[in-house]
């Protein structure tokens, strides 16, 4: 079975790390903080890119500013965890734009979805939605009171 991660030397490393702290970083500011030409940094993004390892760039919002103030965390069961069932189920999930994240967990429930929306009545019918999917579902939901830690980067050598 072959290895399907890929190596990456410091010099990606470093490039990596500037990036999880600001995604728009040109490649010009990259290049100056590690003592790269801007040629070089861009042929490495490029392959960082294409093998994958930089999936996207993309923004972190404050979701309270936009007025979704709920975070909770759902963990569901799913009562007949066959493959229509559950297939119903993640393209529920896919359709739910207040579903942020879904996870597919071992132990008593299924899944595990972090959810962030606007009030507790939006999350009051969001799990009677979640409830009412075919097959029955077992949920258990814990409303976030506040983030300790909200980290994005990747630890790398």
């Amino acid at each position: 079975m072959a290895d399907k991660t890929k190596k990456i030397d410091a010099v990606d490393a470093k490039i990596i790390k500037i990036l999880q702290t600001n995604s728009r970083t040109t490649a010009s500011d990259i290049a100056e903080s590690i003592g790269r030409s801007v040629p070089a940094v861009s042929e490495r993004l490029r392959k960082l890119e294409n093998a994958g390892i930089i999936d996207r760039y993309t923004v972190i919002l404050d979701n309270a500013k936009l007025g979704k103030e709920i975070m909770a965390l759902m963990l569901v069961a799913l009562g007949s965890p066959d493959a229509e069932n559950n297939n119903h189920f993640r393209q529920l999930v896919q359709d739910e734009p207040d579903v942020l994240e879904c996870f597919s967990i071992t132990g008593e429930y299924d899944y595990q979805l972090k959810i962030i929306t606007s009030s507790t009545e939006s999350l009051e019918q969001l799990l009677s939605r979640i409830k009412s999917a075919s097959g029955g579902v077992k949920t258990s939901t814990a409303v976030v009171l506040s983030t300790v830690k909200l980290g994005f980067p990747i630890e790398l050598p």
